[in-house]
């Protein structure tokens, strides 16, 4: 059966079947049980970029395109390892990165195939420099 955003929200409850853990175990084996077990670690307990594009679907198809547009950088952000992650959080804060250091963050996310996110980082350089909030401004 094809994905239909209207029909099938929310995805747990009518499409099970849609989703997985990044490592492929279906939403009906992801239980306290296995987690005790050990059959379920940390990684596994994340929303993988599939997941998050569906879910974006169901927000731009319930007329909510802000709501879209954040789970579909989401999406792309979900496969950047956490310590990255971290890092371009740490960049963003205001004077905490020049301009060449955003822009190395943004060439950075387009080769992981974040082109949102960093389109996202560009506008965000073009914004503190207009308000003097890049490092060494």
């Amino acid at each position: 059966m094809d994905f239909d955003p209207k029909r099938d929200h929310p995805l747990g409850a009518r499409r099970p079947d849609l989703v997985t853990t990044p490592g492929g175990i279906p939403l009906e084996e992801i239980t306290l049980e296995a987690a005790l077990e050990g059959r379920l670690v940390a990684d596994e307990i994340r929303a993988t970029p599939e997941t998050l594009r569906r879910q974006a679907e169901i927000a731009r198809a319930a007329g909510r395109p802000s709501l879209a547009a954040n789970l579909e950088r989401a999406a792309e952000l979900a496969s950047v390892p956490d310590g990255e992650l971290l890092e371009i959080y740490t960049a963003l804060r205001p004077r905490r990165a020049s301009r060449e250091q955003l822009e190395e963050w943004a060439r950075r996310l387009e080769a992981l195939g974040a082109e949102l996110n960093a389109a996202f980082v560009r506008e965000a350089a073009e914004a503190y420099a207009e308000r003097g909030l890049l490092a060494g401004g």
